[in-house]
């Protein structure tokens, strides 16, 4: 536990009295309205983890709405996640992202010269459902549907710093421990094991830190799947179509917001659903290619570094360095915290992660732009109602 601040504004956990921030957050909303958007996959109706979401969403009163946006694979997969939110006493509205009827006005919109088909996964629906969020409500929360330890204080501790009238921010990004207490695990190897050591070793491959790189570094949780921010901000960011979304956000915020406007929030213990190491289509090792790519672009438009294979295979080097530094500190962590830490299947990871580096890096040389989803406000520059012809397309699909 701490209380530094750096460069971002960060509020942290001591003392926060629950429910007069809960009353302030209410208070709030009567003037600023607030939804929460949750993704989620079908499968995820099966996990003990949605349910408790549920009981702890039901809590929180004050919410204009609830959108899921959601992967299924056909009209059954839609009607059972519907049925299952029956529970869910909040307005809410399932989209079915990948629905006929969204992918028809998506192929109208295709015709009109903007390609959304192309785009798949988390960061498109993400993207589909802040259109809609973002007509009626002035802000809104996003986290993923496999929260284990989650309660109505996550939307809520998100959301405060956004409609509290005598704040200032726009931007929120959630932080937290991902420790297991049960099973005594820390988990966050993405962050842990790839993207902080990267981070450092960009620093030294640059040979200087650059803007960008500075900015991520002054977040304690910068892949964190838990931010809110103003619907103003959300018509106007580029969003990758993959496991990048998180960086993606990141590079919008710093492109387009005050750093006095952004600030990040102690959302205390946190731990979900744990993805396999994979390959290099799928699980963490996908996920870590992804997110290079997304930060090659970033570095390479707001910072102007130049990107060669002879660079990627000195930051690879650089890379493994800062990583198995990083275990070594964790190894320490976990021994004082009388935590299990599997030091070989940490270094087993790193490589893998670090030969993803190299095939991610490549294959973003080879096709370096195309990437990202348009924002919304060139959508609605092709077609003017079209957030509201897509929440027509969900309402009826909820009927």
């Amino acid at each position: 536990m701490d209380i530094k601040q750096d460069e971002i504004s960060t509020l942290h956990e001591l003392c926060v009295d629950k429910d007069k921030l809960l009353k302030s957050v209410s208070d709030a909303a009567n003037e600023r309205p607030v939804s929460v958007i949750m993704p989620m996959l079908y499968r995820e109706i099966k996990s003990n983890a949605l349910k408790n979401i549920i009981k702890g969403l039901n809590k929180c009163t004050y919410l204009n709405e609830i959108i899921i946006p959601l992967a299924a694979k056909n009209e059954r997969e839609f009607r059972q996640v519907k049925r299952f939110f029956t529970n869910l006493k909040i307005p809410n509205l399932i989209m079915w992202c990948n629905g006929p009827k969204v992918v028809n006005l998506l192929n109208e919109l295709k015709l009109e010269g903007l390609n959304l088909l192309k785009y798949s996964g988390k960061g498109r629906d993400v993207w589909l459902a802040m259109g809609i969020a973002s007509i009626k409500s002035y802000a809104f929360a996003l986290h993923d549907a496999d929260v284990l330890h989650y309660d109505e204080m996550i939307p809520s501790k998100l959301l405060y710093p956004i409609v509290e009238p005598e704040l200032d921010f726009k931007f929120n990004k959630g932080y937290y421990a991902r420790v297991n207490l049960q099973k005594k695990i820390i988990y966050g190897r993405v962050f842990r094991l790839f993207l902080h050591p990267l981070l450092r070793a960009f620093v030294d491959n640059i040979g200087y830190e650059t803007e960008f790189v500075r900015f991520l570094r002054s977040f304690r949780y910068p892949i964190s799947g838990e931010f809110a921010l103003t619907s103003d901000l959300a018509r106007d960011v580029d969003l990758p179509g993959d496991w990048g979304i998180e960086i993606g956000i990141m590079s919008e915020m710093y492109r387009i917001v005050s750093l006095k406007n952004i600030c990040q929030t102690d959302l205390g213990f946190y731990d979900h659903k744990h993805q396999a190491v994979g390959t290099v289509d799928k699980g963490l090792t996908k996920m870590t290619g992804d997110i290079l790519k997304t930060l090659l672009r970033v570095l390479i438009e707001e910072d102007h570094v130049e990107i060669s294979k002879e660079n990627l295979i000195s930051l690879r080097v650089l890379y493994v360095r800062h990583a198995r530094d990083c275990i070594r500190k964790y190894h320490a962590d976990a021994h004082f915290n009388s935590l299990n830490f599997d030091r070989h299947l940490e270094e087993t990871m790193v490589e893998k992660f670090s030969q993803q580096l190299m095939n991610a890096g490549i294959s973003y040389m080879r096709k370096p732009v195309g990437t990202r989803i348009p924002d919304w406000l060139r959508t609605i520059s092709a077609r003017r109602k079209i957030r509201e012809q897509l929440l027509e397309i969900v309402i009826d699909d909820n009927k």
